[in-house]
């Protein structure tokens, strides 16, 4: 069951050059009408499993080892509020290194420097004075008391290369949630209901709605 087999379609006034008549249709599909997980069931821990998707896997590979159907990919689409594959789904790394490429025009400038970040400071006590991963300066320096009191000033800084962001960036994509199987015909189930009209002045069908025809109402 494709995920484009489930919209509705909208009754859109023709435009194409072999139509018969002014009130000629064509039935379209609403790819504005879309569904999200339900409050309970996205906020429901117990409904998950977590996954780190590995290199070259597409979410229609990943639906059929969970769902027994490569069709099912929008289910895992939506329980990640996915709508855009092609930016927040994680790349390969063929495809990344060719993105970077693109984006920053050769392999000098992926190594250039993006921005510096902290390194984890302990002390004696194995005690966390500063995590890593804060963005600081380059001379960014700290301050803090040892087992002493003595006051130790500490350059806890790090390079980002520009390869380092982007690859960090799309290794945070690989952490993905994944609808348990139990939970699938449900989900289904509302999907249908939330694809589904409801009465209007527009409405023919639960699958179909008219629109607006300026040529009928002469506009």
């Amino acid at each position: 069951m494709g995920y484009f087999q489930e919209l509705p379609n909208i009754s859109y006034p023709s435009l194409l050059p072999n139509r018969n008549k002014i009130e000629s249709r064509v039935a379209v599909k609403n790819i504005f009408k879309r569904s999200k997980l339900r409050t309970d069931i996205d906020q429901a821990i117990t409904g998950f499993d977590y996954y780190y998707v590995q290199d070259q896997q597409r979410p229609d590979v990943l639906a059929q080892q969970l769902y027994g159907d490569p069709e099912f990919d929008w289910v895992i689409l939506t329980a990640n509020n996915i709508t855009n594959i092609r930016d927040q789904w994680p790349l390969n790394n063929n495809d990344l290194h060719a993105y970077m490429l693109e984006k920053y025009g050769s392999e000098q400038n992926i190594l250039g420097i993006h921005h510096h970040e902290t390194s984890q400071v302990i002390d004696e006590f194995n005690r966390l004075i500063m995590p890593a991963g804060l963005e600081v300066d380059e001379d960014f320096t700290f301050k803090y008391k040892n087992y002493t009191n003595t006051i130790v000033t500490v350059n806890p800084v790090v390079a980002v290369t520009y390869y380092d962001y982007e690859n960090k960036l799309n290794e945070n994509k690989r952490q993905i949630r994944i609808l348990k199987p139990q939970y699938l015909g449900a989900f289904i189930s509302e999907h249908r209901q939330i694809m589904s009209y409801g009465r209007s002045t527009d409405f023919i069908s639960k699958k179909l709605k008219g629109t607006y025809n300026p040529r009928i109402k002469g506009v």
